[in-house]
């Protein structure tokens, strides 16, 4: 029999939270074992829109994005590679007065917790942006937030825990995970870890890990359809949004548009994903009434994965509240690219201190023990 691997902490997942959860707790000077199943950075962290933004962000969720922006404002150096981070700026669209007048209402709520956003009518947004339609009527800028390429920064953070000595396993899903009185004991294959600290960071697969130890949550999968064109001339300078959510749209350097909207297809037990096309047709209208110019670009790909949503649309960070030493975060509802690094160093707190210097009580797996408890009592 092969001899079990020991380590301080063991983590299951391989996406941004869970890559830079191990570069910080190797930075503390714990061993770690992380377990992926596919490739680290392939699950939701990679197929987002890439935007890196803090506005129009749950206001639980504003502290935490907060908390993240100097991160990504040095991200380069952190991770020692470019993952075309760009301060870019991101907009949010109002296309009917009922639009506007919301983004004002959260204009004065982000003011509290220290995000100032523009508000710019009509006049002033075509000023700035011409090449807009005419559905649209305001907006609100946030200068800080920005974007990156989802389908960098998930393996930098994965080679950056490496740098530092974690164990990264990947292709090694989870087959078994227990609590045997005084360690974890985690079995992937051929492969036996045993830690005294447990990390549930498997993105969808999240909610079966809970279960083992008790907790059972409504996590729910969560596709994106998202779309990408030919090179055209660059114009879009700002990531945009829509109240609604139903659009939102971005232009990389090279001069690629990366657009979404709508919801793919998948099978969770067989692991795949698929664009919809009912999403690409609808979704390729919503970004042409907003930006005409779209009109006649080739898109030259389609693609979807699968997020866990949660249903309060915001995540589930923090300590189990059955498992001693076990650590959850996932259900980050197709919003966490943004926040991925930070909840990396909030789960390092939470294993070496067990505590966060970060508000995370509103993301409580114990927000859920009722409807579990309402759920047994009708069967």
């Amino acid at each position: 029999m092969t001899a079990a691997t020991r380590a301080d902490v063991t983590i299951v997942g391989g996406g941004i939270a869970a890559c830079a959860a191990a570069a910080a707790l190797r930075r503390a000077g714990l061993s770690v074992v992380l377990l992926e199943k596919r490739v680290c950075g392939a699950g939701a962290s990679g197929v987002n829109f890439g935007g890196v933004r803090q506005q129009g962000r749950h206001p639980a969720e504003l502290p935490l994005a907060r908390r993240a922006l100097p991160i990504w404002q040095k991200m380069h150096a952190i991770l020692g590679t470019d993952v075309e981070y760009e301060a870019s700026g991101h907009i949010k669209l109002a296309r009917s007065e009922a639009d506007m007048a919301e983004l004002e209402r959260y204009a004065r709520v982000a003011r509290e917790y220290g995000l100032e956003l523009q508000m710019l009518g009509a006049n002033a947004v075509r000023a700035s942006l011409p090449w807009l339609g005419q559905k649209v009527v305001g907006a609100s800028l946030c200068a800080e937030d920005g974007q990156a390429n989802p389908r960098l920064v998930g393996p930098a953070f994965a080679r950056l825990a490496r740098r530092l000595g974690a164990d990264i396993r990947e292709h090694a899903p989870v087959e078994e995970a227990v609590w045997t009185g005084d360690r974890f004991v985690v079995r992937s294959g051929a492969v036996t870890v045993e830690s005294r600290a447990l990390v549930n960071a498997a993105g969808i697969g999240a909610g079966a890990i809970a279960h083992v130890f008790g907790e059972d949550v409504p996590l729910e999968p969560l596709r994106p359809n998202m779309l990408v064109t030919e090179p055209l001339p660059y114009m879009i300078t700002k990531s945009i949004g829509v109240c609604g959510g139903d659009v939102y749209v971005r232009q990389i350097r090279r001069g690629n548009v990366i657009f979404g909207g709508g919801r793919g297809w998948g099978d969770v037990e067989l692991g795949v994903a698929r664009p919809a096309t009912t999403s690409i047709f609808g979704g390729s209208t919503r970004a042409v009434d907003i930006i005409p110019a779209l009109r006649s670009a080739n898109i030259i790909r389609s693609w979807s994965g699968t997020d866990g949503e949660m249903p309060d649309h915001i995540p589930v960070i923090g300590p189990s509240q059955t498992m001693p030493s076990l650590v959850h975060a996932f259900g980050f509802s197709g919003h966490g690219f943004q926040l991925g690094p930070v909840i990396g160093e909030i789960i390092a707190e939470l294993v070496t201190q067990g505590r966060s210097t970060s508000a995370i009580e509103p993301f409580s797996i114990g927000r859920f023990a009722g409807r579990r408890a309402q759920a047994a009592a009708s069967h």
